[in-house]
């Protein structure tokens, strides 16, 4: 019998929290609750989970703090749950290294997707990222550096090449508008993100049947952008 997978719930609300709990364990996970940072901190030392989820807004510590924390000793996924629903505070959760962030109410189904895409691309991490990418009609040979769409090549610009790559290997997470100019642009990149944009909408138009209902990038609005993921 397989070892069940653990996710440690960090929330101070009871009903949520069992909520979660009941998803989770309908899934055949372990999960151990808590409801305060410190007791966060704590557990996640000792239990060395293979997810967490995370409320923001706890009574004795802001949960950006704890993702500060938890990322200075472990790269387990964290998947933040929160009522939170300003664009700034997305953007900070996933900057400091949260892998994705959800916004109450949720469903059963998405709660688990984004479980299902966190855990396979730590464990992508781990054991290195595919030399291909293949999704639809859509794939990236990273080591040839060829791009194809329904067995046609597809011709990009280094910068957009860069993008569509840096996008497929971390498929499934969204990837910042600030993360992704300081990957191609360098640290000391403009804080205007028009150049990411403008080269997002070439891509586009060269990836996508319809640019305007895109199958392949997704956009984040205010946040960044998803590669799809089988």
């Amino acid at each position: 019998m397989s070892q069940k997978l653990t996710a440690v719930i960090i929330e101070d609300e009871k009903n949520i929290c069992r909520f979660i709990e009941s998803i989770l364990a309908g899934e055949s996970y372990k999960t151990i609750s808590a409801s305060t940072g410190t007791e966060a901190l704590s557990v996640i030392a000792s239990q060395c989970p293979d997810i967490i989820l995370l409320d923001l807004g706890l009574p004795d510590m802001d949960g950006m703090d704890i993702i500060r924390s938890v990322r200075s000793f472990t790269a387990t996924p964290i998947i933040v749950i929160s009522a939170r629903t300003q664009e700034n505070e997305k953007v900070a959760a996933l900057d400091w290294g949260a892998d994705d962030y959800i916004t109450k109410p949720f469903g059963t189904s998405e709660l688990m997707a984004r479980i299902r895409t966190a855990l396979r691309h730590s464990s992508h991490q781990g054991g290195g990222s595919d030399s291909v990418y293949s999704c639809g009609g859509l794939v990236i040979d990273f080591e040839k550096r060829l791009i194809s769409l329904d067995g046609e090549e597809i011709h990009l610009t280094q910068i957009e090449y860069k993008l569509v790559s840096m996008l497929a290997k971390q498929a499934g997470k969204v990837l910042t508008y600030d993360y992704l100019m300081r990957q191609i642009w360098g640290p000391y990149s403009d804080n205007n993100n028009q150049i990411l944009r403008v080269n997002m909408a070439h891509i586009r138009r060269k990836l996508e049947r319809n640019p305007a209902e895109p199958e392949y990038i997704f956009t984040e609005i205010g946040v960044g952008y998803r590669m799809r993921e089988e």
